[in-house]
């Protein structure tokens, strides 16, 4: 069970052959190695941010692979481990944006608030990233966020890095507004992260279309 909605919306996709494979290898990988998030904790994403309430997707490429870390939600970090580098930038262009200082690390208040953080791919080995890719997450998500193009009511889809913006093809429908740059990794972030002002669009752009933004 994820979410009442998503369960209908989803629920030809489990029966898909591609997706009865990614399960098969999952439970094994889990069964063998250590991978992150822990299971029950997969599809938080889905579970916290129904269909019909999503407002906002972040997109990530695949979970954070330390110890504690990843919890199923992008860019999201369990408290009492050290925030990584990238989560640090995005709460400074937070701040410097809107003037939201944040500390806590954990975004599932923001999940709640109907910001969908999506990985596309959901599980990684421990230490190994990107050691799930190409297993049959990538189908998946691709047709939540194709479910999500095809909804009527506007959705502000955030794109950050060169991977995520590769799935703005995915994304057709007029009514959605994207936003997008370069990644908040340490690597990229000064090459036009800092200074992109996605929350205040994004807030923008939801007060016109539903009268309220996001309370990030």
């Amino acid at each position: 069970m994820i979410n009442k909605k998503w369960d209908v919306m989803l629920e030809q996709e489990f029966k898909k052959d591609y997706f009865k494979k990614l399960g098969v290898f999952i439970r094994e990988e889990y069964q063998h190695r250590i991978v992150y998030p822990e299971y029950k904790n997969i599809f938080n994403a889905l579970r916290y941010t129904d269909y019909d309430e999503v407002k906002v997707v972040i997109l990530g490429q695949d979970p954070y692979h330390g110890e504690r870390e990843a919890h199923g939600l992008s860019f999201s970090v369990q408290e009492g481990v050290p925030i990584p580098p990238s989560l640090q930038n995005i709460f400074k262009e937070l701040e410097d944006d809107i003037g939201v200082k944040r500390n806590c690390s954990d975004l599932t208040d923001w999940a709640k608030k109907g910001v969908l953080l999506l990985n596309s791919i959901m599980t990684v080995v421990k230490d190994r990233p990107l050691s799930h890719k190409e297993k049959g997450w990538e189908i998946f998500t691709d047709n939540i966020i194709k479910m999500l193009s095809e909804r009527e009511e506007p959705v502000v889809f955030i794109l950050w890095g060169s991977y995520a913006r590769s799935k703005k093809v995915l994304i057709t429908n007029p009514k959605h507004k994207i936003i997008e740059s370069v990644h908040p990794s340490p690597l990229s972030a000064y090459r036009g992260f800092f200074g992109s002002k996605p929350f205040s669009k994004t807030n923008e752009f939801l007060e016109n279309m539903y009268g309220k933004g996001i309370d990030w």
